[in-house]
């Protein structure tokens, strides 16, 4: 089946097309892109240059921060520009391109989150054996699972939608190349693509959810069985509770844009949830990771002070 596209290119509409609007959201976007950078990237560098955080959960710490980085450079830089420009014009191809990594770097994230929360199930509730399950190996594996499948899952999505017929309008409802604003341009049927996004993207939400669901529910129920006193008890979820914060900012937007049914209207929705996890949930990863670990604090302070006191030891 030969690629009919009549277009070479679309419009991305963006967030507002009030000029005024634009300026004022230009300023407060970048800080927070930027945030996003700076933060993760603090992470990410913490994470490999300290040995004491060569652990499990430190390393899957460090693939969520480059995840981060990733997800939110793939659509923040464009809806920066389009801030500033008129034109919002983007080829076919780099549209394509977008989506691909859109969902490459979003849908290896979800499923990154349901294996920290399995890692934390492991550390908690069998820790006699956690360093035998949850070996260098084995974290390896689970981290380059998440990466090939979330590849695979987007290059699925990418191929079936550039073999679609688009012949006018060219107008995205969106500020980033998606795929549900995408098949609604579509001048030939999208049912056949729509099942196939919908069962496999509902597959890795409904999965992730429930591996952090299940993972949470056996911590808990470890944690009334096994210790006494109620500081004991939040002792020992206090160091989940980062965690199950990010999986809350993190899938709940994401279920509702791609699992719930969409509507006619629906589009105001479904770039608000975007925003969440696209622009809220990148900066709020290191703030809650860092606030809440006494570890990464503290080698964070060492790392510094080792950059600007350079004789010190």
């Amino acid at each position: 089946m030969e690629n009919w596209t009549e277009i070479e290119e679309f419009v991305l509409l963006g967030l507002t097309h009030d000029p005024k609007l634009q300026n004022l959201l230009f300023t407060p976007f970048l800080l927070l892109y930027v945030a996003c950078l700076l933060g993760n990237g603090a992470i990410l560098t913490v994470v490999v240059a300290e040995p004491r955080l060569h652990t499990p959960m430190y390393f899957f710490l460090g693939n969520l921060s480059c995840l981060d980085i990733c997800f939110s450079t793939v659509a923040n830089p464009r809806m920066l520009r389009g801030f500033l420009m008129e034109n919002q014009a983007i080829s076919f191809i780099g549209c394509l391109t977008q989506m691909h990594f859109f969902h490459f770097w979003g849908s290896s994230e979800a499923m990154l989150l349901g294996v920290m929360a399995y890692d934390r199930y492991v550390a908690i509730c069998n820790p006699l054996h956690y360093s035998i399950i949850m070996s260098k190996w084995a974290c390896l594996r689970l981290a380059m699972a998440t990466w090939g499948a979330g590849f695979f899952y987007a290059l699925m999505n990418t191929v079936m939608t550039s073999r679609l017929w688009f012949c006018g309008p060219k107008q995205v409802q969106h500020f980033v190349c998606d795929i549900k604003p995408l098949l609604k341009l579509a001048c030939c049927s999208t049912a056949f693509n729509l099942t196939l996004f919908n069962v496999f993207t509902g597959f890795i939400a409904v999965v992730s959810f429930f591996c952090t669901f299940l993972s949470y529910l056996y911590i808990i129920s470890f944690l009334f069985f096994k210790f006494r006193t109620w500081q004991s008890r939040w002792k020992a979820f206090s160091t989940c509770a980062s965690h199950l914060t990010v999986v809350m900012l993190y899938l709940i937007p994401a279920i509702s844009n791609y699992v719930l049914p969409s509507t006619s209207d629906s589009y105001g929705r479904d770039m608000i949830n975007t925003l969440l996890y696209t622009v809220v949930t990148p900066i709020l990863n290191p703030l809650i990771y860092t606030l809440r670990n006494e570890e990464v604090k503290s080698s964070l302070k060492r790392i510094l002070g080792r950059k600007l006191l350079p004789g010190r030891t």
